[in-house]
């Protein structure tokens, strides 16, 4: 099977999407997806798909969609399979389980190729992280389930797996700052600072690229127009960290300087 949840729902087999149409069996379908190889417990479902407001027929009714998914499952192996669908959309244990390979659903590879970039990266390897990292950030397609109405489970996951999404991003140009790609990374910092107007970690990255590529007053731009959003929308000023930054870029610290053996992120430069 191969399965994608980074962006629109896609399950085939064969080459034959299993996804249905109807939104209830889709979003079950999601769920196992996303929790494939672990056992779903019937009320965990049942909960994304009805929340509390849980009708008497409940459990029939998600039987009846198991039983649509199967049927999906079963034509798309064909009638020559080694297994059926039954083999594939598990009972167990009181609940439900999707049984693929490793590797066949795109969120897993995600998370593991992000586990192995935070190991490279703590190892000290910025080149081998930074791969890691684009590779696991070119397998989102676009927000993750964008074509299912996701309950409470499901929203669970969305929102860790957009927070991870942008730790994940934040980790790569890191990484590739520490290269001494600076003057590479302008164009798109630049950009991420306007879709994320008061992420610290992000206008940081972008200061230190901006002074890194001779663009000092640019740098200083960018600090002015975060510090101005952040008193204006929400009363605060930037972090000690960021002001020590701010500090570095008008007396130019040659910490802020590019240097082959320097293995820190930007803001961590600047540390009490």
């Amino acid at each position: 099977m191969d399965i994608k949840v980074l962006g629109p729902l896609s399950a085939e087999t064969g080459g034959v999407s299993i996804v249905p149409t109807a939104g209830k069996p889709r979003q079950i379908l999601a769920l196992l997806a996303v929790y494939a190889n672990q056992v779903l417990p019937v009320p965990t479902l049942m909960e994304e798909i009805w929340g509390s407001q849980m009708p008497r027929s409940a459990l029939t009714t998600l039987q009846t969609y198991i039983l649509q998914l199967r049927r999906r499952l079963t034509t798309a192996l064909g009638p020559d399979a080694l297994y059926g669908s039954k083999d594939v959309l598990v009972t167990r244990h009181g609940g439900y389980l999707l049984q693929v390979q490793p590797g066949a659903v795109d969120v897993h590879e995600y998370d593991r190729l992000v586990a192995e970039g935070r190991k490279a990266g703590d190892e000290g390897d910025a080149a081998t992280a930074a791969r890691l990292y684009r590779e696991a950030l070119g397998l989102w397609r676009g927000p993750a389930l964008v074509d299912v109405k996701v309950g409470p489970m499901l929203e669970i996951e969305l929102v860790r797996l957009e927070e991870s999404r942008l730790g994940v991003l934040e980790r790569r140009i890191d990484a590739e700052l520490m290269l001494g790609q600076h003057t590479e990374l302008v164009s798109e910092l630049t950009s991420l600072t306007k879709r994320h107007p008061l992420h610290e970690g992000l206008h940081a990255q972008c200061m230190a690229a901006l002074y890194r590529s001779g663009r000092q007053w640019q740098a200083l731009e960018v600090y002015q127009a975060l510090r101005g959003r952040l008193v204006d929308e929400l009363g605060l000023e930037p972090s000690p960290r960021l002001q020590r930054l701010h500090q570095a870029v008008l007396s130019g610290d040659p910490a802020l300087e590019f240097a082959q053996e320097q293995r820190r992120p930007v803001l961590d430069l600047f540390a009490a």
